[in-house]
């Protein structure tokens, strides 16, 4: 199990400066938001590339992939039935997983609630088919740098489409490539399944590739209410040796804050269940 944090919330820091204060606390990995770098990932210089990734190894640290997908893009979709939006979201994809690649990271974290949400007159089994082309233009590519998309399902509170760890497998399933994987997270979990996470962990455990650490309070581990010793103690009955990455939502306490709390919680919490 190693620890990594979803850097968007120092979104005011020069990246050396977030490289180097991740890299004190104790984490060795980050994960990045694209726009937290560009608006348009076709704007990312091979330059810009080449230095975000010397940055983060001058630091220790590992970039093992990005998040936040399609988030502040216009007219792309996972689940369109419109052949140019399937096409332009390919591309974009394809394009995100170059640049991991150039990053250094083989992990691509497919949340974006917005650009999955069921489209007007778009069923859930006609949105399965449509994200199943989507994907299959994309995942033969990834493959080629050994690049990995992982699902992640979400609440209801965010969108209407693959909300649970058994919905994502389906469309796994139905995709039928090899790198496209489950990602579970901690706040999603709580808020929409109703097994017990250890329960999740351990019944998907064959597919399970990325993992989410927060809280429903929006806050990382440690800063609310939810109980890490079953999660952890599951994950490393499985022999999770995947990343744990901190995501938060409300950035309220500060970023270096939030960041501390939440890996000194994890290595508490680790130590108590060896």
């Amino acid at each position: 199990m190693k620890f990594a944090i979803c850097q968007e919330m120092f979104e005011d820091w020069t990246w050396e400066k977030q490289c180097r204060t991740i890299a004190e606390i104790g984490y060795r990995g980050i994960e990045v938001a694209p726009f937290s770098l560009s608006n348009h990932v076709f704007e990312i210089t091979t330059n810009d590339r080449k230095r975000y990734r010397q940055v983060a190894e001058d630091n220790g640290l590992e970039i093992i992939g990005l998040h936040w997908l399609l988030a502040k893009t216009e007219g792309l979709h996972l689940a369109s039935p419109e052949h140019d939006v399937q096409e332009a979201t390919s591309q974009y994809l394809i394009e995100l997983g170059n640049l991991c690649y150039d990053l250094g990271g083989d992990l691509l974290v497919f949340g974006s609630p917005q650009q999955r949400s069921l489209l007007s007159g778009v069923t859930k089994e006609q949105a399965m088919d449509y994200a199943t082309i989507t994907l299959q233009n994309v995942l033969p590519r990834l493959a080629e740098h050994e690049v990995k998309f992982c699902l992640e399902p979400l609440t209801m509170r965010e969108t209407d489409f693959i909300n649970t760890c058994e919905e994502a497998v389906e469309l796994i399933e139905r995709v039928d490539y090899p790198n496209l994987r489950l990602h579970q997270d901690v706040k999603a979990m709580l808020g929409q399944e109703e097994k017990s996470i250890p329960e999740l962990i351990r019944r998907f455990q064959n597919r399970l590739t990325h993992f989410h650490a927060n809280d429903t309070n929006l806050l990382g581990p440690g800063m609310g209410e939810t109980d890490y010793e079953p999660i952890f103690s599951a994950l490393k009955e499985i022999d999770y040796s995947g990343w744990v990455s901190v995501e938060v939502f409300d950035y309220k306490p500060g970023a270096e804050q939030i960041a501390k709390t939440s890996f000194d919680f994890m290595q508490k919490t680790l130590r108590i269940i060896s």
